[in-house]
């Protein structure tokens, strides 16, 4: 093999292209904004220089808990009503959550009573933990574990604010006595579970330094290990210690650091099931979580589609969507995205927003000509690539590349009808992929670009969205014109070929002309060229520049579609006939140019 040599450099000028044009700097344009910056301080960096958490993927799910009906409700302008909760409950349970926080019985009667309706009414699959959430005050503690008899598997979830600023203004303690709240709210969970819960309940605890995101690192693990302290941890006893970003404070890669701190340094870390409850106060929830996955967190607490207080909490449905795109199973079933989204918005009284990933109502849709174009060819792309792996292998076999969607629209129970919608933003691959995927009408290229113009046309007087059945009842009116709204010079009623010794056609079309009846005769190299010559007879001189046909369906009834791109009097113009029988098709489609042509 012949080694190839970089072109040498050479110091040679390059005159620049076109003239001179202004060069701004964006910096030196910038003003200072007046605002009151000097209240706030940057968020302090962790001392972790040999971070591992970089080169780690998340290969598998973690464990997830739904709190939803806790975290979520208490956010909510109107709380969800008992009937409302259920209907959460059981949406969570059929979507494979196998943690769900269902309340904070102790804070109300409502709460209490929803927990016992659903242990009483056997309303709990054997296989889900559900979570009870108390402040560290032994009424409150009595109280919750009193909520969870007759439960199979329970978890009681206690907190304690444990950040600077909460010791100084709120409890106006030390951290000693910070600490302490936490170990003996411990000692008292496990004193009330072992006086009140019988053997049938499989009980597991997890205790979260509220406000971790504001605690000092060493002290948030001072506390933990405190409380495991108490507890014990062991081979079959596990803790969860949860770590809550109760206020995003910092940026994702430095909350990682955080959680690769505290899974480093924890004691008995085998037997701890390490959490992130992150709050999206920064807009990046998502990010923090799937970082702190990879700095070593075991389990995610967050909500359908991010509800929870102010911003909300992390979204349980962008987490699962984005192992999925990935090729990570969730092990949650998002098939029916649409069914999921409608009852959290019953539930909730909350609409999700149209944007949203993966469940909003235009986050599958393009409007952009190019977008169109690009989507198109991808679909077109994944058609061939199945047909050429031979019969039985479908697109659903193949590994997804589409342009522009991350994921395949069906595997979440939407339809591709709402894929691409046509604005006067969109082009000419927008509007063939609506034919082609409501109607079975492959348009060749230049004839695409002829019926864009029409639509482009449309939407630039009209403004607004062109919907599917707009475009259709456009594309019919232009190319098909039906016995209902009859248009044009020519109406063919019946045509018959002959083929002679010399090869040659014959056609004889019996058709309508100008409002009469006639009969037209011409000859030539097959059926579309004696149609040609026939339409001289009628002052009419066209000229074939292309031709193509498809069937539009399979099987004996299957209709063929085909395409004549005609000069015709110094104009060209393209035409389309649909018929089971594709001669007829064709002689269809010449009408349909011609009649154009003379409209």
């Amino acid at each position: 093999m012949t080694a190839v040599n970089p072109p040498a450099h050479t110091d040679a000028v390059i005159t620049p292209v076109g003239g001179p044009t202004p060069v701004t700097n964006a910096k030196q344009l910038q003003k200072p904004s007046g605002m009151p910056v000097h209240k706030y301080r940057g968020y302090e960096a962790v001392d972790i220089s040999d971070r591992t958490w970089p080169d780690n993927r998340i290969t598998r799910a973690p464990r997830w808990l739904s709190t939803d009906l806790r975290d979520g409700n208490q956010a909510l302008i109107d709380p969800m009503s008992p009937a409302r909760k259920r209907e959460m409950f059981d949406l969570l349970v059929r979507m494979g959550y196998k943690e769900i926080e269902v309340g904070f019985p102790s804070s109300g009667e409502t709460d209490f009573a929803f927990v016992r309706s659903i242990i009483e009414e056997g309303a709990i699959p054997e296989d889900v933990t559900i979570s009870v959430l108390t402040q560290a005050r032994e009424e409150l503690i009595e109280r919750t574990v009193e909520s969870l008899v007759g439960a199979r598997r329970a978890t009681v979830h206690l907190y304690n604010a444990t950040a600077p600023t909460f010791r100084r203004v709120v409890f106006r303690g030390s951290k000693e006595e910070v600490k302490q709240i936490a170990v003996d709210g411990t000692r008292l969970v496990m004193e009330y579970a072992d006086k009140i819960l019988g053997d049938g309940t499989i009980f597991g605890y997890q205790y979260s330094p509220e406000i971790f995101t504001d605690t000092e690192l060493d002290f948030a693990l001072e506390v933990c290990e405190a409380v495991c302290d108490v507890w014990q941890p062991e081979e079959g006893r596990e803790i969860i210690l949860n770590l809550p970003a109760t206020v995003e404070r910092s940026t994702p890669s430095t909350h990682a650091d955080r959680f690769e701190w505290m899974s480093r340094n924890l004691t008995r870390r085998e037997y701890v099931c390490l959490s992130v409850h992150p709050h999206n106060d920064r807009g990046t929830a998502v990010a923090a979580a799937e970082l702190a996955v990879m700095a070593g967190a075991d389990r995610i607490e967050g909500c359908l589609f991010g509800q929870g207080e102010r911003t909300g909490n992390v979204d349980l449905v962008t987490l699962g969507m984005n192992l999925f795109s990935q090729g990570v199973d969730p092990q949650i079933d998002f098939s029916q995205i649409d069914e999921i989204r409608r009852t959290s918005e019953y539930c909730n009284q909350m609409e999700v927003h149209p944007r949203h990933p993966y469940a909003g109502d235009l986050v599958y849709t393009a409007f952009s000509g190019s977008h169109q174009d690009a989507i198109k060819k991808g679909f077109d792309a994944m058609e061939a690539d199945a047909a050429a792996r031979g019969e039985g292998v479908t697109v659903d076999d193949l590994e997804w590349a589409v342009p522009y969607l991350p994921i395949d629209p069906k595997d979440v129970g939407r339809s591709y009808e709402a894929v691409i919608r046509v604005n006067s933003q969109s082009g000419k691959g927008g509007i063939a992929y609506v034919l082609k995927n409501d109607h079975k009408l492959d348009l060749p290229r230049r004839m695409q670009i002829e019926f864009s113009r029409i639509i482009q046309a449309k939407t630039d007087a009209e403004g607004g969205e062109v919907t599917p059945t707009q475009i259709w009842s456009t594309f019919r009116d232009e190319y098909l014109p039906s016995p209902e709204n009859a248009w044009g010079r020519v109406q063919i009623r019946s045509g018959q070929t002959t083929t002679g010794s010399d090869g040659q056609d014959t056609i004889t079309v019996e058709a309508t002309v100008d409002g009469s009846d006639t009969v037209l005769t011409g000859t030539g190299n097959g059926p579309i060229s004696a149609f040609f010559e026939a339409l001289q007879a009628i002052g009419i001189d066209a000229r074939l520049l292309d031709y193509t046909e498809h069937t539009m369906s399979e099987g004996a009834s299957a209709q063929a579609a085909s395409y004549i791109e005609c000069a015709i009097d110094g104009k060209v113009l393209w035409g389309i006939g649909i018929d089971a029988n594709t001669t007829r098709a064709s002689l269809k489609a010449v009408v349909s140019a011609v009649n154009r042509a003379t409209r």
